[in-house]
This record gives C-alpha cells, sequence and structure tokens, in this order.
C-alpha cells in the first residue's frame, strides 16, 4: 500500500477496486464490520439512522445541532459529498481530517483481506470507515444517513435505537423500483425490533408502518404522536418521550429547512433520551445550515434535489420569495432521474432555463434537457457543457434584482458552486420561507 498515503489515491483506489459502483446487500459488508469489531461493541452512547428520498440530510443536520447544544458530543455520516469527502463525517460539527481517513481506510483494507479477501464498493468502504472511526471516538449520539434504501444499505448493519423514515417517493428505480409500497418497505428495513421507529410524512405508503408493526417497534408518526404548528412568534412542536410523557417546544425559529424534518428531528432525540430545552432548541433551530439545500450565493440559490418530490418542495419555497427581477434556472441532471418530473415542478417559478451537460456513464447532456424543457413550452436561453460553463454565462448575462436556481444533481451544485467562489459571489445571510 505504498502508493496509497493521500485521502486523494485512497478514493481513486476505492472507485476502481470493485466491479460495480453500486452492490446492494449486508453479507460482504457485514463480514468486513465484523473483522474490524464494530458486531461486537456499542458505536455510540445512542445511534440514529435516518432513511428517506428526500429529506435525510435536513434531518441529520437538524438532529445535529439540536444534540450538540444540548451538551451532546455528536458523529454525522451523510453522503455523498458536494466538495470534499471530508464532509461525509462530522464530529461536533466539524469535518474528519484527512490523516484520520487514511488510517480507516488502512484498517478497513487490512479487515477486509484478512483470512479470504472480499471486494467492497466505494461506498461499502467509506461507509465502515466512518463506522470505524466513529466507534473508536464514542460518542454521546452517532446519526447515520442511508445512502441508497435502507434494508440492504451498508449503513444498515449497525443497529439502531432510533429509526427514522423521512419520505418515500420514486428515486433510484433501477435498484428500489418504481412501485411506492416496494421503495417504502426497503425503506423501512432499518427499523430494529422493540425499538422506537419515527415516521416522518403524513403521506407515507403503508408498508412502512406495517413493517414497524410487524417487528412490535412503536411507532411514532407525524401528525399522530408528534406534530407541528405554526405560532406567532414562530412554530411549535408537541411530542412525546419514549415512556409517553407529553413535550412541547414553543417560539421555535424557522430553520430554512422543511419543517417536516425539524419535527422529525425533536422527536428522534427525544426518543433517545435527550432531555430536550426549550432554550437550546430555539438555539440549535437558529443555526442549524445544509450545504446544498436552499443554500444561497449572493443571487444563487444551490439545491441538490433532483426528484420531482424534492422539486416540487424547492418550488413551494420559491413561490413564498419572488424575485425582483427575472429567476433562471440553471439545470443539470443524471439520464436516470426523472427529468421531465423535475422541471414540470418548478416550472411555474423559473423565467428561463440554461440546461448544462454533466459528465460521467450516467450523464445526461443539455441538449437532451433542453428537448424535455421545449416539450414544456419552457423557454431555453443557451445549453451549456458543464456546470461551470454554465454558471459563468449566467454570471455575465444577469441583471440586478435576477437570481438564479441551480438543481438537478450533486455533481452540478458541486461544480457550480466552485465557480461562484472563483467568481467571487459570497454566500448570503440565511434566506427562510
Amino acid at each position: 500500500m505504498a502508493e496509497t498515503t493521500t485521502l486523494e489515491a485512497w478514493l481513486a483506489r476505492l472507485e476502481r477496486q470493485h466491479p460495480v459502483a453500486i452492490d446492494l446487500g449486508l453479507e460482504r459488508v457485514s463480514a468486513v464490520a465484523a473483522r474490524l469489531g464494530l458486531k461486537t461493541r456499542a458505536l455510540a452512547g445512542r445511534v440514529i439512522t435516518v432513511a428517506g428520498t428526500n429529506g435525510k440530510g435536513s434531518t441529520v443536520a437538524m438532529l445535529d445541532a439540536l444534540a450538540r447544544e444540548h451538551g451532546w458530543r455528536s458523529a454525522a455520516y451523510t453522503s455523498p459529498h458536494i466538495q470534499r469527502y471530508n464532509e461525509r463525517l462530522c464530529f461536533d460539527g466539524e469535518e474528519v481530517d484527512d490523516a484520520a481517513l487514511v488510517e480507516a481506510f488502512e484498517a478497513v483494507e487490512a479487515a477486509r483481506l484478512a483470512d479470504e479477501e472480499i471486494s467492497l464498493t466505494y461506498f461499502e468502504a467509506g461507509t465502515l470507515a466512518a463506522l470505524w472511526l466513529i466507534g473508536r471516538e464514542q460518542p454521546d449520539v452517532a446519526l447515520l444517513e442511508v445512502g441508497l434504501g435502507g434494508r440492504l444499505d451498508a449503513v444498515n448493519v449497525i443497529d439502531p435505537d432510533v429509526a427514522v423514515v423521512t419520505t418515500v417517493a420514486q428515486d433510484h428505480a433501477a435498484f428500489l423500483g418504481t412501485h411506492l409500497e416496494t421503495i417504502g418497505q426497503e425503506k423501512a428495513g432499518i427499523m430494529r425490533s422493540g425499538r422506537p421507529a419515527v415516521l416522518g410524512s403524513t403521506v407515507l405508503p403503508a408498508s412502512v408502518r406495517q413493517h414497524a408493526e410487524d417487528l412490535t417497534a412503536p411507532v411514532f408518526a407525524l401528525g399522530e404522536r408528534f406534530d407541528w404548528q405554526a405560532a406567532a412568534d414562530g412554530w411549535q412542536w408537541q411530542g412525546e418521550t419514549v415512556t409517553g410523557e407529553s413535550l412541547i417546544m414553543r417560539a421555535l425559529p424557522d430553520p430554512g429547512l422543511p419543517l417536516d424534518n425539524a419535527a422529525t428531528a425533536l422527536q428522534a432525540l427525544a426518543l433517545a433520551g435527550i432531555p430536550l430545552e426549550e432554550a437550546a432548541c430555539q438555539r440549535a433551530l437558529g443555526r442549524a445550515v445544509l450545504a446544498g439545500r436552499l443554500q444561497w450565493q449572493g443571487p444563487w440559490c444551490l439545491d441538490v434535489g433532483h426528484n420531482p418530490h424534492a422539486a416540487a418542495y424547492v418550488a413551494t419555497y420559491l413561490a413564498q420569495r419572488p424575485p425582483r427581477g427575472r429567476r433562471f434556472c440553471l439545470l443539470g441532471m443524471l439520464a436516470d432521474k426523472d427529468a421531465k418530473g423535475v422541471i414540470e415542478a418548478l416550472a411555474p417559478q423559473i423565467d428561463a432555463w440554461v440546461p448544462v451537460s454533466l459528465g460521467g456513464d450516467r450523464a445526461r447532456d443539455a441538449e437532451q434537457l433542453a428537448t424535455f424543457l421545449r416539450a414544456c413550452d419552457a423557454r431555453v436561453l443557451d445549453c451549456a457543457a458543464s456546470p461551470d460553463a454554465g454558471v459563468r454565462w449566467l454570471h455575465t448575462s444577469m441583471d440586478n434584482g435576477d437570481e438564479v436556481l441551480v438543481c438537478g444533481s450533486f455533481w452540478t451544485v458541486a461544480e457550480a458552486l466552485t465557480t461562484l467562489e472563483s467568481l467571487g459571489v459570497v454566500a448570503s445571510p440565511r434566506s427562510v420561507s
């Protein structure tokens, strides 16, 4: 392993060591987890695992902010990253450094080669590395975001104390199918017998609750055992502890993230045993941020949403804050995503579009997106060869008062954000709906 001494080298190595990028199943990753000792000791004081089509990242971000504001040491594992791989694992809000990741990858490599060699995907190796580091640090609470699905995702090698399902919609159809009941069953696979299951949407398929009930997992569903409502001084939340004690948090600030997810985070923490304090909740939600989700860089709004459900939320948010000038959309999507559905959801809030091409095997080029846009009678200003080219074109074409939504993919947002930073477009104070 002499040539694999830097994080960059390790990531390049992991990308090519397994024959396919996504290979769902727990047999291989569980075997390596056992060799690493992850099956025989507790990962953290409490583990909360979050699955869902949309809303996982914002829920974890608010869980993390809330836990830390209550004095709990936290670890948060999320994916994918936007600009740096280190974003995937944070301890107490700080990204893990390169040296720790290299050490963890070395430990995972040694474990997978011990005895009979076991092949791991990029995501599986990264997940095991994160879990190994979390286990070494032993935080008070570990927050684990599922990568894809739930039941067969590498994160599911760890038994959570509280399982959260945020939303269920169509995405990753090649792996999860298109039937919502089947998708819900896969995401509910993170639940464990007798342990609380938090359902963070009022419109989940019946299979999610049914799976929890089959496991005799106590169900805490939004709109039933916890809920939120608008108030004159912000919003308020009402929920329960695991023993059934009623809790109320008042005068909560809008975090600029979905309030269903904020309410879900509060309920999950209450079930994890954190004694919630109103002032701490107010402080945490007032400062919670999530890169790539309604993130403002000057007049540019960046959101990684890449399916119709996520696009509909963005459109609702934008409808509440009309621009002074025109609103453009820089759109870049992968070929396996529902471009037509995303465009139809966003179209009422967009004056004109700049589709951009993405690179890689799953890429969809700008002309293909333009075809979808024109079929929806949308105005196409330009087709750009990349997000970078699209950002630069719009940057020179915008007037004062104009704004741009950048969306469609993590890759689109990552490249656009890098370009905006190079152009000196600075982050704006957070705008909330």
